[in-house]
């Protein structure tokens, strides 16, 4: 807001004491609010200060009437504080206008009482002088003026032997007789400065008496008897002295224990005997010696006489230990099979009192209780002897399977027992002996199996380390005996020393090897349940189900070939067939199919299915000429099956195995001698069953297909007719030409398949690489391709090899002849790539 003029007074300078209490009024001031203010938004503020402090406050007179008064908080103090402060004052009335004065306040200083210092300052100081001390200085009295004034000491009363320097040094003027002159004498101190203030303090002066005369004791007895543990300050005796020079005062004597012991002490200025430490009659020394002697010292001061007493006290025997067990706590292990009458224990083995009198030390067995302990009983109450009397078989039905009996039995003084001393709560005090009797298991069953025999039933395709069933053996005493499983026979044969494994802890059975049903479709072994001690044994039987785990095998597997170009349709190429055998299928489920490299579809397998033997046949002619046909190598790769028995529903579930057999044939163009082959026709039957016993069409399509078979045999019948005819017309041509084919084949025997430089003329020559035979290349001659050459395995070289038969020329003269074979000796058309 706007600054306006509120603060009526100030800015001012006032002035006020030091030490002033809290409260006192400094300076008064009004406030006047503006013509539109309705009153104080903002009361009058001391917000800020200089230097800073918290000595001022303002409070309301009433009305608009204020003024600044003192906290007390600090104490103003103008010797060690600033001389003036520097307020600010703020105030702002509901109008929003503010002011902001400043008002001076000077501390005036005050003339102040003078101070004490040291301990004369919080205390009543007690000065202590032996007599026949020689006057002189016996304390010194400090004080000091905040105004720093010279202060003046002085001492009352004036009639005291004693006297105050100017310096404030108390002296004595006279020789202390202790036993003449008071013992005690109250000097006041009074300080004053220059002003007339002054402070006063008391000092008292007590004087000492020395004594020169030795004590004696007036005490006769010398011997004390008390019993054992007696609480501490329990009075033994009061030992009395008495000096001369004490005028029957006893505070002057200082009694003391010459020898040192533990178990006493007295007091110094009474010579009251006290127990202090704890006395055991029962503890080594005082159990063989129970005596202690002391020797009581008396003296009136360090440097006079003193005199000596000797005492003798004799312990007594209290019945303050109860019978104790060590340890509290027995254990003990008894077989389950233990007779009824057996001692189990002796508990006075193991408990005693230590009590030195024999009228203490005696006690009783009691109390025997916990769970079980009616199979247990106290022999007597003196002997401490825990007898067995019921069963405590583990595995009898009576018994809940109870591993551990916890027992206690309670042991007690037969005296009146005396525990105050140690036990001040307790009237008596029992001690608890705990007994914990185990039951030892005794394997007196041997592990029982289940089964006496184990029949498990296991595909032969169940892979190795698979589980094919558990034996499970149990064991009758409790707690159960850890069972431990083992194979002791008949798990191996003669190419594994095990096929089965069974787990030690869970009677898994598991395979080691493959099964195979072939070989082997039924193992019998023996398995083994163990406790460690005792053992079982039971027959295990595996069944091996027999599963299409083998694939055909057929021979031979890898074949090569070579077959003319013009080869006839429906040939068995090169008399080939394949024979398959299959370990664990019929010989009629083989299904036969190339599955890659027949190009155009040129072979075929005959039969197809339903026997474990079939033929390569050529299927249709090659067409290399119009570009049909490109490839003159073919990698067929033939797959057999072994499911042409299975129904089509079958095929989805039963496992089909597949064998492979590969053949690699080589086409051979345009060989050098023509070959002629009766026109004939091979009849190509694919067989393939689909019998399913569920299957309720099958009667009519085994009717449907006979009477298509019927229809097929009497077309076949026509066309056999119609070749028949054929061969007829030509029959005698054929009977003159087979004569020329012997011929023709000795020649095709001898074809020139390679050529060669003869190193001696250097001439080129032909020769047949199989026989050897050789002759002269002519110039314009060039080599000849061979015919028909087959690679085979040895094991398959000597079988039925297709006859090719090339047409024989006819009868001609010499001059047609050398035509023919000038013809027949060019080269052949090359195929195409």
């Amino acid at each position: 807001g706007k600054r306006t003029q509120l603060l009526k007074g100030l800015p001012a300078t006032s002035t006020v004491e030091e030490n002033s209490a809290a409260g006192v009024s400094v300076y008064d001031f009004n406030v006047t609010v503006s013509p539109l203010a309705s009153g104080i938004a903002v009361l009058p503020t001391i917000v800020n200060s200089n230097p800073l402090t918290e000595a001022f406050n303002i409070e309301s007179k009433g009305g608009l009437e204020f003024r600044v008064i003192t906290t007390g908080n600090p104490v103003l103090d103008y010797e060690t504080m600033p001389k003036s402060f520097d307020l600010q004052i703020f105030v702002e009335d509901t109008a929003g206008r503010t002011d902001l004065k400043l008002l001076t306040i000077q501390v005036k200083d005050k003339n102040e009482h003078p101070v004490f210092r040291g301990n004369v300052a919080i205390q009543t100081v007690t000065v202590y002088v032996l007599e026949r001390t020689p006057p002189g200085r016996i304390y010194q009295v400090d004080a000091a003026d905040p105004e720093n004034a010279k202060l003046k000491y002085s001492l009352l009363p004036a009639t005291v032997p004693f006297s105050i320097t100017e310096s404030g040094a108390i002296l004595s003027t006279k020789e202390f007789d202790y036993e003449k002159d008071p013992h005690c004498y109250f000097l006041n101190i009074t300080v004053t400065d220059p002003d007339g203030l002054n402070s006063t303090k008391t000092v008292n002066i007590n004087i000492i008496n020395i004594n020169d005369e030795r004590p004696y004791f007036t005490t006769k007895q010398r011997i004390y008897r008390i019993p054992e543990e007696q609480s501490p300050g329990t009075i033994v005796a009061n030992i009395t002295a008495k000096d001369p020079d004490d005028e029957d005062s006893p505070s002057r004597l200082f009694y003391s224990i010459q020898s040192s012991d533990r178990h006493f002490s007295i007091n110094p200025a009474t010579g009251v005997l006290q127990v202090t430490g704890r006395i055991d009659r029962d503890a080594l020394p005082l159990r063989l010696h129970p005596n202690i002697s002391l020797t009581v010292r008396v003296e009136d001061g360090l440097s006079s006489g003193h005199d000596t007493h000797q005492i003798t006290i004799i312990i007594d025997d209290v019945n303050d230990n109860p019978p104790e067990c060590n340890p509290s706590d027995l254990r003990e292990e008894v077989n389950e099979n233990t007779t009824p009458g057996t001692v189990l224990v002796d508990l006075r083995n193991y408990c005693k009192d230590i009590d030195v009198d024999p009228s203490n030390n005696q006690f009783s067995f009691t109390g025997l209780s916990g769970f079980g302990s009616n199979n247990f009983t106290l022999d007597s109450t003196v002997s401490g002897r825990l007898v067995m009397t019921g069963t405590i078989d583990l595995e009898n039905p009576g018994n809940p399977r109870v591993q551990v009996y916890a027992l206690t039995v309670r042991v007690q003084d037969t005296a009146q027992p005396n525990y105050s001393s140690k036990y001040p709560f307790c009237i008596s005090f029992d001690n608890i002996i705990y007994i914990y009797i185990k039951i030892k298991p005794v394997n007196e069953f041997s592990p029982v199996f289940h089964n006496l025999s184990y029949v498990f039933s296991v595909s032969e395709i169940t892979k190795v380390g698979s589980s094919i069933g558990r034996v499970h053996a149990i064991d009758k005493d409790w707690p159960p005996n850890v069972i431990t499983y083992s194979i002791v026979a008949g798990a191996g044969n003669r190419d594994y020393t095990n096929i089965f494994w069974i787990s030690p802890t869970k009677g898994d059975v598991r395979i080691l090897a493959r099964l195979d049903y072939e070989t082997t479709q039924k193992h019998i072994f023996t398995v083994q349940a163990s406790d460690q001690e005792k053992s079982t044994t039971a027959s295990v039987t595996v069944n091996v189900l027999e599963i299409n785990d083998e694939e055909p095998v057929c021979s031979p597997n890898f074949f090569s070939l070579q077959i003319p170009v013009d080869l006839a349709v429906g040939t068995n190429i090169n008399g080939f067939k394949i024979e398959c055998q299959d370990r664990d299928s019929d010989p009629r489920s083989f299904r036969y199919f190339i599955s890659e490299g027949n190009e155009n579809g040129h072979f075929i397998f005959s039969p197809s299915a339903g026997s474990n033997t079939s033929h390569l046949i050529l299927a249709s002619r090659f067409d290399y000429e119009s570009g049909l046909d490109t490839n003159w190598i073919y990698s067929l790769h033939v797959h057999i099956t072994d499911d042409n028995l299975l129904s089509t529903r079958d095929k989805t579930t039963h496992l089909i195995k597949t064998g492979t057999v590969t053949l690699s044939i080589r086409v051979i163009p345009n060989p050098t001698t023509a070959t002629t082959t009766t026109r004939g026709f091979t009849v190509v039957t694919r067989r393939e069953n689909l019998y399913s016993p569920s299957a309720w069409y099958v009667p009519f399509a085994i009717t449907a297909g006979a009477l298509l078979l019927l229809g097929l045999l009497g077309h076949l019948g026509l066309l056999l007719l119609a070749r028949r005819r054929t061969a007829l017309i030509n029959a005698p041509e054929k009977k003159k030409n087979k004569k020329e084919v012997v011929m023709t084949m000795t020649k095709i025997n001898t074809v020139f398949d390679g050529e060669a430089r003869d190193p001696v003329t250097g001439r080129m020559y032909e020769f047949n690489s199989r026989s050897g035979a050789r002759r002269w290349k002519k110039s314009n001659e060039p080599l000849q391709p061979m015919l028909a050459v087959q690679v085979m395995s040895s094991d398959t070289e000597n079988s039925g090899q297709g006859v090719h038969r090339a047409e024989a020329p006819s009868k001609k003269e010499p001059s047609e002849k050398k035509k023919e074979l000038t013809a027949a000796t060019k080269p052949a058309a090359k195929p195409q790539q």
